[in-house]
């Protein structure tokens, strides 16, 4: 493996590590010579998706929804402990620079989604944006596939729920307050650290924590249910900060708090710990050691109803820490039940009022 150090500006990972299903894989010269020994600087390349179908569905007991829609595969914010850069793999990617790199765009998704909500065999429910990847990465400002899902399911008046770190969403307050008017919305802004200059290289191509805590603001005032979502909280790393966060979220105006622990599955580990030797090696063994000692000796535990809250006296500290910063701020720890009382089907060929 290349031991070269150096960050790429504004991405997470700086290699490809190989595909766990693949048998072959590029390896850098030993001498340093190939791709990845160079200063590079790779670009976005964004590839047409062609699946047929938007909405999947889950029974994990650890998600809030069953059912969801990623307008994206692959996330351009380049987080370095993203727990979902594994699921490029599937596509024949790697989990590193591939996942931050070589978006895969679905065009059709709202063409797809009404579709899918104009059947009667569409049991009306909560939809879960972001389940895999933030549908506010930077592209979407430009191709709007977000909004166009956003737009079907306020025509619809189905049940909707995001999460994001994108100040983005704000955009979208038009759309999100026409489902917020039937109760059926809401919104939770990640935070994993309220430091900007920690942001800058652990969530390169995020909006910066004060940029998120204006899109609570914008999204509270509009009248848009909003939450905090303190995640991932990374054990000796930021766990400290979740007091403070919390209460930075609460002064804006959000109304209740969610908190996880770090997840790093399959090579995410060993990607997160390439990054901790890149950019802040006298914290990589507290940090690494922390984490372990909140998954049972490993860099992560798959179990339900345990991943996102991890076991021992550090994982109860960070609970205890959560705890306390919710009853001082008054925070719930429930989000917003959702109605699907609203919920029709407009006429084929009925023009829009508006």
């Amino acid at each position: 493996m290349n031991q070269d150090r150096t960050p790429i500006g504004g991405r997470g990972a700086r290699r490809n590590p190989p595909n766990r299903f693949e048998t072959i894989s590029y390896v850098s010269d030993p001498d340093g010579a190939g791709p990845e020994s160079d200063p590079i600087k790779p670009q976005t390349i964004f590839l047409r998706d062609t699946t047929r179908s938007i909405v999947t569905f889950n029974d994990s007991p650890d998600v809030g929804f069953e059912a969801s829609v990623n307008p994206y595969r692959g996330c351009e914010h380049g987080c370095a402990y993203c727990y979902a850069r594994p699921y490029h793999e599937y596509l024949g990617f790697s989990a590193g620079l591939d996942f931050e790199t070589k978006i895969l765009v679905k065009e059709r998704a709202a063409e797809l989604l009404r579709n899918k909500l104009s059947s009667p065999r569409w049991t009306p429910r909560p939809v879960g944006m972001s389940g895999v990847t933030d549908p506010y990465q930077p592209i979407e400002r430009h191709l709007n596939i977000t909004r166009g899902c956003i737009s079907v399911l306020a025509e619809f008046r189905n049940p909707l729920t995001i999460v994001t770190k994108n100040h983005l969403i704000t955009r979208d307050i038009d759309l999100l307050s026409d489902l917020a008017c039937v109760h059926a919305v809401f919104v939770m802004i990640s935070f994993s650290t309220l430091r900007a200059d920690l942001a800058r290289i652990l969530e390169p191509r995020t909006s910066t924590p004060a940029r998120r805590l204006e899109a609570i603001e914008a999204l509270s005032t509009a009248g848009i249910p909003v939450g905090v979502f303190a995640a991932p909280i990374i054990p000796g790393l930021t766990d400290h900060e979740v007091p403070s966060i919390v209460e930075s979220a609460a002064g804006a105006g959000a109304r209740f708090a969610i908190c996880h622990l770090v997840r790093l599955p399959h090579g995410v580990g060993a990607l997160f710990e390439e990054w901790l030797e890149c950019h802040l090696p006298q914290r990589k063994n507290k940090v690494l050691n922390r984490i372990r000692e909140t998954r049972q000796g490993r860099l992560d535990d798959s179990r339900f109803c345990t991943r996102f809250r991890g076991q021992g006296k550090f994982a109860d500290q960070i609970a205890a820490l959560f705890e306390a910063a919710c009853r001082k701020t008054g925070m719930g720890h429930e989000s917003p039940e959702l109605s699907t009382a609203a919920f029709r089907r407009p006429a084929k060929g009925q023009l829009s009022l508006f």
